[in-house]
Order: structure tokens, then sequence, then C-alpha cells
């Protein structure tokens, strides 16, 4: 992750992007989409077209389009926005790069080719060893393994080079804020961000008990899509489900979520003490079943 401004820190939603019946992009509610994640989940932070966006099933053309419309309607209301810019193209990332500097984004975010790539593995600890030499811009990570050894010591070993370290794993955070992280990207930050803050918040002030009690309830949601199945498919249908804004099908190959699938995460969201029935919106559910 590079960027000039200040370290990002707290809940950073990965964003969906909105589609049409018709597999375009759906550029109409991303405004309601900006209001919705401030006012409804308390999240200010957001990373677009990474894997939640479906950024590598987007154009080069589109990516710029989606990243640009995000910049436009977060204006005064968001606190930072980081594009992702990976792509299997070396040269399209650099142009994704170039772009998102442009426009004024608060940062990009780039995962590496990963069709054609190199055999050896290279831990993030060992990443990050010198790396503000060759990328002077470099500000964090997003840490998206369940491997909180190599996290830990990402921490431990660049203490005093304040950087962002983001942890990726949404039903494990509470671990990975024990182990120094930052804050944190998650698809799940767009509907559970509110409970989630209210984790981060019991976290700062040492109440352990709450923010377990918080993590717990979180992982029972989490725990029960998984067994069903859950992907970025499931995520457009939660996400409508949930706030009401047709976030539409995903882009082939992907399949739209089963009725099934929707009708089960509807009865276990009003299961939970966090989300009650009234919380969900009933309308626009045909856009993603």
């Amino acid at each position: 992750m590079a960027s000039q401004k200040k370290k990002l820190q707290g809940l950073v939603a990965a964003t969906i992007t909105p589609m049409t019946e018709h597999g375009e992009i759906n550029f109409s509610v991303i405004g309601q989409y900006v209001d919705y994640l401030v006012e409804e989940q308390g999240v200010k932070n957001i990373f677009v077209n990474g894997t939640t966006g479906e950024g590598l099933s987007l154009s080069v053309s589109e990516r710029r389009q989606v990243a640009e419309e995000w910049m436009t309607k977060g204006r005064n209301k968001l606190d930072q926005v980081v594009i992702h810019v990976g792509a299997l193209s070396l040269k399209e990332s650099q142009e994704l790069a170039r772009h998102a500097a442009e426009i004024g984004a608060d940062g990009i975010a780039v995962i590496a080719p990963f069709f054609l790539k190199p055999w050896n593995k290279v831990r993030a600890e060992e990443l990050l060893d010198g790396i503000q030499e060759k990328i002077p811009t470099f500000q964090g990570l997003k840490f998206s393994d369940t491997d909180l050894l190599d996290f830990g010591q990402c921490v431990d070993q660049n203490r005093e080079r304040q950087f962002a370290f983001l942890f990726g794993v949404d039903e494990q955070l509470l671990s990975a804020l024990v182990m120094g992280a930052t804050g944190a990207v998650g698809s799940t930050y767009n509907y559970l961000g509110k409970k989630t803050n209210q984790m981060l918040e019991a976290f700062e002030r040492k109440d352990f008990s709450s923010a377990l009690n918080h993590q717990f309830c979180i992982q029972r949601f989490i725990n029960f899509v998984l067994k069903l199945g859950f992907g970025v498919s499931q995520t457009k249908a939660i996400m409508t489900l949930v706030s009401g804004i047709p976030m539409g099908p995903p882009r082939p190959p992907l399949q739209r979520a089963s009725r099934e699938f929707i009708d089960e995460a509807k009865a276990r969201l009003e299961s939970l003490d966090f989300l009650s029935s009234t919380d969900l919106k009933d309308r626009n559910l045909e856009s993603c079943s």
C-alpha cells in the first residue's frame, strides 16, 4: 500500500461494485452507498476495485470509472479512499496507479500478478525488509492470511516505521488487534461495520470481555455463511438484503447467490442480536437472487 497521506486506521470497507441486471456497472447507487457506509455503519474508509469489487472482472476503463465515481461521491464524506490497482499486467497496474494519483486517491494497493509468477514464496516479514528504499511512499500492508506469527513479526520488526498494518480476515480481527493491527480491510464491514466498530471501541477501552463477545457474535454469522458457501456473489446478496441498495448480480463466470442462501442468511441475521428484522430491507432482492 502506497500513499503520502496520514496513516490509515480503523475499518476499511472493501467495496462492492454494483451491477445492473445486464452486467453493466450501476454508477447511480454509489452516492447512496457512500451515505449508507458513513451514516449506518460508521465506516469512512474504503478499498475500491479489490476482490469484493470484482476489480479483475472489470476492464481498465471500467476500473478507472469506478475509482472516479467513488472519489466524486465520497468527497467531504469519506476519510480515505484506497484504490486497488493490481493486475496480471504490470503495465496495466502502472496505468491504474497513475490514474489513482491523478484523481486524488489517498493511496493505492497492489497484489502481484498471480497467474505467471515466481516459484519462490516470500513471507510478508521478508517483503517488508528494506521496502521503503525501493518504494519511498510505501505506507503499510493488508495482511489477509491467518498466519499470526508472520503478521506479528511484520509489526514487531517495523514498529518505528509507523506503517499501517491492516488485517484482512474479518472473523479473526480481535486476535490481530492484540498483535498490533492498526485497522482492517474486509467485505463484511459493508454491513457489519457498526458491530465491528463496537468491538474496536471495546478493545480501545480495554474491555476485552465485551470485545470478545462482539467478535464471537460476528463469527457466528460468518461461520454460518461460510458453511453455505460464501464469496463475492453472496456478499452482494447480503449487502442488498441489509442495506436495501441493489448490488445486482456478479460478473460471469460467477453465479448469482441462490434463493436458498438468501433465505437462510436472512433468517440467521434476524436471529442475531445486532440485526433485528426491521433492519432488513426486502426490496430489490430479485436483483441478486
